[in-house]
Parts: structure tokens; C-alpha cells; sequence
């Protein structure tokens, strides 16, 4: 018999959402269609035959609320950074009235560093959140994976600093972060998951069935941990 998968170790300190969820709270409580949006890169979109996370996350939600009908829709499009992902806002995220939007960024800013300076990307993150939190919808930010193509000598101060950078983002915007790369590292160091599990070796950038389904599981349960905390059954 094959072995089972390794479980996902999901500390509630590091998923554990700062801000309420208002507008999802809402619409689970007198809403019977519901509206997310996932925008990103390939994590978002979907990378080989790896089922990606907002799909994922879309069944979980459905099985959890099986009365109400909860559709996230996939906004992802592979190599794509923040600020070509900003132009995209109108017609992909703002055009489909959802009541939480996930926008996935950062990992493209460092794997194709050349084309991109950190700080640079953190701005463009800071003007998305700006308008994202103008309007009535939620908002999760999703940082870096935790991934080696990421973290070699040459790259790895930029992954620290935008990984900073991103955190001071969503608390000046007053948004939720969903701290992927915190996370993801937490499983490499402590729990000493080989990075072959986490990380397409042919890549070492993309994310493996098994962190993709961890991943989903982590921000699922930060999720619903919200919704319990403000009372929806």
C-alpha cells in the first residue's frame, strides 16, 4: 500500500487573520450567491496538471455552507506581476461585484528579478490594495512561496525585503495577509519537509500537489476561523 501523505501542520498563529471579514460575513448571512475573486500568477492559474488553490478552495467553502452557492473565480495568469496585474483589476476583479478579492503577488518580482525591483512591485501592491479597499469587498493578500529558486544567495535579500514589504502593505491598507512564505518556511525548518514535497524540483519554484492542498487547507481555515469568530454558523 502506498504511504499516506504527510499531514499538513497548520499553526493558527500564522494563518490567523488580523482583520475581520465583513463583507463575506454579510453575504453569508443574506446572501445565497456569493462572489470571490483569485488574482495572481501561476499559483492562482494553475501550473501542470496541479489542481490550484482557488478551486480548491471553492469546494471547501461549498461543503462547508452546502446552502449557499459560493463560486471563486480564477483570475490567475501565469508570470504575471502586480503591476501588470493592476490593469487587469477593472475587468477581472471590480467588474465581477465579489465580496473577497485574494490577490496572489510577489513571486515573479524575485524569480525574474531583472525585470522587476522590489520596491517598485511593493508600490504597485500599495496602490492595488488602495483601491481594492475603497470598495465593498474584502481583501486577502498572498505573499511568496517559500521556494529555492527564491532563496539563492543572489536573490534572497530581495525575497526578505519584499516579503517585508508586502506585510506593511496590508497593514497600512488595513487588509488581511495570508503570510504563504511564513508559512511554507515554518514546514522546511521546523517540520523539516523535504523541499521535494513543497517544490517542483524540475523548477524549484512552482508548488507540489501536496503544499498546494496544504496551502488551500491553511487559508480555508483562516477563513472560516474569521467567520466562526464573528458568528456565522
Amino acid at each position: 500500500m502506498p504511504d499516506a501523505p504527510r499531514p499538513c501542520n497548520i499553526p493558527e498563529e500564522l494563518i490567523r487573520l488580523k482583520m475581520p471579514i465583513p463583507d463575506l460575513v454579510q453575504a453569508l448571512t443574506h446572501q445565497r450567491k456569493i462572489r470571490i475573486v483569485a488574482i495572481g500568477s501561476s499559483t492562482t492559474a494553475g501550473e501542470g496538471d496541479i489542481v490550484p488553490f482557488p478551486y480548491r478552495l471553492e469546494l471547501a467553502l461549498r461543503k462547508r455552507f452546502p446552502d449557499r452557492m459560493i463560486d471563486v473565480l480564477n483570475r490567475g495568469i501565469g508570470g504575471q506581476e502586480a503591476p501588470t496585474q493592476l490593469s487587469r483589476f477593472e475587468s477581472d476583479v471590480f467588474a465581477e461585484a465579489p465580496v473577497l478579492v485574494i490577490w496572489q503577488v510577489g513571486t515573479n518580482a524575485i524569480y525574474h528579478r531583472d525585470l522587476y525591483d522590489p520596491r517598485g512591485v511593493a508600490q504597485s501592491i500599495a496602490t492595488g490594495l488602495g483601491w481594492l479597499s475603497g470598495r465593498a469587498m474584502d481583501v486577502i493578500l498572498m505573499d511568496l512561496q517559500y521556494a529555492p529558486a527564491l532563496l539563492v544567495p543572489e536573490k534572497i535579500e530581495d525575497t526578505k525585503l519584499l516579503v517585508s514589504l508586502i506585510s506593511a502593505a496590508a497593514d497600512a491598507a488595513k487588509v488581511n495577509l495570508f503570510p504563504r512564505f511564513a508559512l511554507m518556511q515554518r514546514w522546511r525548518e521546523d517540520d523539516k519537509v523535504p523541499f521535494d514535497q513543497m517544490i517542483n524540483s524540475a523548477d524549484g519554484l512552482h508548488q507540489t500537489e501536496w503544499s498546494t492542498d496544504c496551502v488551500t487547507k491553511a487559508l480555508f481555515r483562516s477563513i472560516e476561523r474569521a467567520l466562526t469568530a464573528a458568528g456565522v454558523a
